[in-house]
């Protein structure tokens, strides 16, 4: 970090997904951890966007408590997709704008790094060496396991790690799959991998901390050894708090504070009509996980992680189940301008969840008159009429 900054009043704000798993929580608390100790001169709190506790505001009234002037919000995720565009700028700009007396700043995500990749080829290389078997790697298929969203991008960033690691240590081949959302997923993923004819797979989850999904991943895994047992399915372990991974931390610290804190926004769908994503240009980014916001993990419902999942399908991610009433309910009305997108094949306006109750965000200039961005008061109130 910069000598010239004043850390006897900077703050560092660690920004985690959140997780039911305990086991999740836990290693981000072990992060949170290691960079206290890599950055002694500063105040360091940490809060999660969903499930565990304390969440993100909770974290950043503590650096104000504790006298913090500026404040760098750390994005503890690998890409930028949903979370990083949308999720945490909700969150962080509310306190921002609640707090105009402090300087927050919003560091960028950990994104392709030479250090990322550096850890990586550590857990797939320890892997390895685990095996009792030794296979030249132009015997061994490289199956990389990113966690999916509905950002291209962030979906393209774990091919080019893919290809990376594939080239940089030589493997036979190299396949990408994901745990959601994108596909191909895990179990299609492997059937296709086992028939290329690899004496080895290695599979390797391109996450930073366990969780239901890194326990997902390695169950299909599992599953795919049973039904091929002539193929040695090998499961790498996770990037975790690898040193290399504690350093990348450490310097998009620095890098907020100097300055250089660009994020790649080339092909964001945001700014750029991206193809089969072009209605998504210009799209409000709005949050959309305050109805988990601190709901809690397994272990405060006192029940293990169960093996199914209630994802959502725009973001992805689990969701705990909430019960429901078993009354039909008719499907939601789209405005007249939905309508006509939907007929000529483009995506129609987004719907955010915002339990308890489905809203509409529309876009555009509509009959009711709202402009694009604001909430369509006229259609979500006929929405609740027919509820």
């Amino acid at each position: 970090m910069p000598d010239t900054v004043a850390t006897d009043s900077l703050g560092v704000m660690i920004c985690g997904h959140g997780s039911r798993s305990m086991a999740a929580v836990e290693e981000f608390y072990a992060l949170s951890r290691h960079l206290r100790q890599r950055l002694p001169d500063c105040l360091v709190e940490s809060g999660f966007l969903e499930f565990a506790r304390p969440v993100i505001r909770t974290g950043l009234e503590a650096l104000k408590a504790r006298g913090a002037k500026r404040i760098v919000c750390l994005p503890g995720m690998l890409f930028a997709a949903g979370h990083v565009k949308n999720d945490l700028p909700s969150e962080i700009n509310a306190f921002a704008a609640a707090n105009p007396g402090l300087t927050v700043t919003f560091g960028r995500e950990l994104a392709i790094d030479g250090r990322l990749l550096r850890a990586s080829a550590a857990r797939i290389a320890a892997a390895e060496a685990a095996c009792e078997t030794h296979l030249p790697r132009n015997e061994t298929l490289l199956m990389v396991v990113g966690r999916g969203t509905n950002d291209p991008d962030a979906n393209a960033n774990v091919s080019k790690v893919a290809r990376m690691l594939w080239e940089g240590m030589g493997f036979g081949w190299t396949e990408v799959s994901y745990s959601g959302v994108a596909y191909p997923l895990v179990d299609e993923g492997l059937r296709h991998a086992v028939r290329l004819g690899y004496r080895r797979i290695i599979v390797f989850p391109y996450f930073l901390f366990t969780g239901i999904l890194v326990d997902r991943i390695y169950a299909h895994a599992d599953a795919c050894a049973a039904a091929h047992p002539e193929i040695e399915i090998v499961k790498a372990e996770y990037l975790n708090d690898h040193p290399l991974v504690i350093d990348t931390f450490v310097d998009r610290v620095g890098e907020a504070l100097d300055g250089a804190n660009l994020m790649n926004c080339l092909l964001c769908k945001y700014r750029e009509q991206v193809l089969g994503y072009e209605a998504d240009q210009g799209a409000p980014q709005v949050g959309h996980h305050f109805h988990v916001r601190g709901i809690g993990t397994d272990g405060d419902h006192g029940h293990h992680a169960h093996g199914h999942d209630h994802a959502h399908g725009h973001h992805g991610h689990d969701h705990p189940s909430r019960p429901r009433p078993p009354r039909p309910r008719r499907p939601p009305r789209a405005c007249s301008l939905a309508r006509e997108r939907q007929r000529s094949g483009v995506r129609a306006s987004r719907v955010v969840h915002h339990a308890p109750r489905l809203r509409r965000l529309c876009h555009g200039r509509l009959e009711c008159g709202r402009g694009a961005g604001e909430w369509c008061r006229q259609h979500l109130d006929r929405r609740q009429r027919t509820d």
